[in-house]
């Protein structure tokens, strides 16, 4: 049963990495490859009652995963359609290149840790095509943003899918995580920030402006409206699960249920054609489901390995093969280059538990860090670098060039940071 199962996992995972060559899109190949985990597991099992019981257990929490992640993206879709981010960047007037590449990079960081670094990515390489008309310098600028994205998702639960899953499993808290890994994701931005400053030199030529073409029922107040309720729903929602101890998929659906009714009252008795690309009704229509369909599979994937005893054994070999807690975690945020980083932290939640190691543990802040920041070294490694390479159409062994020796010197800069900080005050 071991060898069918990992065999699955393989080949499920070779034809995900292998995607864009396959031309199999990578949502079906990993709702495949976690049904039949499943599948291949029930048919080898006695007691297939159990089997059951532990598949309904697992997909209450890859659901509470999955409405959560729901929630917090048709919510940013609703603001996209309010042209809301368009209030952000209109502050943004700076044309040396030196001064630029730290706005952008600082401004990624904290837009990450509020919203995600998925959602971030796409507003601020959309801001880059109108700020920078040049690509070969946008493409630099690309960079920064997938890295800086990373790094600001991770200090904050919300800023992470991986983050998030942490947090959700209840491996993290809130206060926690934000005071811990502040300072480490700083320094894992400002390492390359730094680096890549000294070799820019000039000033970027801008692109010109174009009258927009917003609907005349869509307001400056109205933008600003949904701009800040938006982003005050998303920072409340570990604020709601602190003071009532509910799953935060609840204070996220809370939320989305407010806004809800503010579009409705705001465009009450408007012109349908007008209004409908303004509510939110149509921001769920524009929401990433395959997205949310593959990490169902994934989830659903990582669970069969779990139940079945192969994660734990797993975590066996690699603490009597390396031993060093600090090593395995940052081997693990290496791996997440290559390896989609939500099924290694799905993975090592199931390798290593909350019994051995409870919340707030080294052990969970530091894979948080490792996890969240250890992609941008590669293009693939992370949904936000898989974002940037799709929308600026970016080749894979530039990237490796010119960002990935960046992204590893603040990877293991902010890795060192942390352990540090963690020997020396706590």
């Amino acid at each position: 049963m071991t060898i069918m199962l990992l065999s699955i996992f393989g080949l499920g995972y070779a034809i995900i990495a292998f995607e864009n060559t396959i031309k199999i899109n990578k949502t079906a190949t990993a709702l495949i490859a976690g049904v039949l985990c499943w599948t291949a597991y029930i048919l080898f099992s006695p007691d297939k009652l159990q089997v059951n019981n532990d598949l309904i257990s697992h997909l209450g929490n890859i659901s509470s995963i999955l409405f959560f992640l729901l929630g917090a993206m048709t919510i940013v879709e609703l603001i996209d359609a309010h042209n809301g981010f368009e209030i952000i960047t209109e502050f943004i007037s700076q044309t040396n290149k030196r001064r630029l590449i730290w706005i952008v990079g600082f401004l990624t960081f904290f837009l990450s840790s509020i919203l995600d670094n998925l959602t971030t990515t796409i507003v601020m390489v959309s801001l880059l095509r109108k700020l920078i008309k040049t690509r070969e310098d946008r493409l630099l600028f690309v960079g920064i943003v997938v890295i800086a994205a990373n790094a600001g998702g991770a200090w904050t639960p919300i800023g992470d899918v991986t983050t998030t899953m942490l947090w959700i499993g209840g491996q993290i808290s809130t206060f926690h995580i934000m005071q811990k890994l502040f300072l480490p994701s700083l320094v894992c931005l400002i390492i390359p920030l730094l680096f890549l400053s000294l070799q820019l030199k000039g000033k970027v030529e801008r692109v010109a402006a174009k009258a927009s073409a917003a609907s005349s029922i869509l307001t400056k107040n109205k933008q600003k409206i949904i701009l800040s309720l938006g982003l005050l729903i998303l920072i409340l929602v570990p604020v709601f699960k602190t003071y009532t101890e509910l799953p935060p998929f609840m204070g996220m659906l809370l939320g989305l249920g407010i806004l809800w009714v503010v579009t409705e009252i705001m465009y009450k008795g408007a012109d349908h054609e007008e209004k409908k690309h303004l509510t939110l009704v149509n921001a769920l229509h524009k929401i990433d489901i395959p997205s949310i369909l593959f990490f169902l599979g994934i989830l659903m994937l990582i669970a069969a390995l779990e139940t079945s005893g192969i994660l734990s054994s797993m975590a066996l070999w690699l603490s009597n093969a390396i031993g060093n807690l600090s090593v395995i975690v940052m081997s693990i945020g290496l791996s997440s280059a290559v390896i989609d980083n939500v099924p290694l932290v799905a993975a090592t939640q199931g390798m290593y538990h909350l019994v051995q190691y409870p919340a707030d543990s080294f052990i969970w802040e530091f894979l948080a860090f490792c996890a969240g920041t250890g992609g941008s070294i590669l293009i693939i490694g992370s949904a936000a670098g898989v974002a940037a390479m799709g929308m600026e159409k970016i080749d894979f062994f530039w990237y490796v060039k010119k960002i990935s020796w960046l992204a590893l010197l603040g990877y293991l800069g902010g890795s060192l940071t942390y352990i540090f900080i963690e020997k020396l005050f706590y």
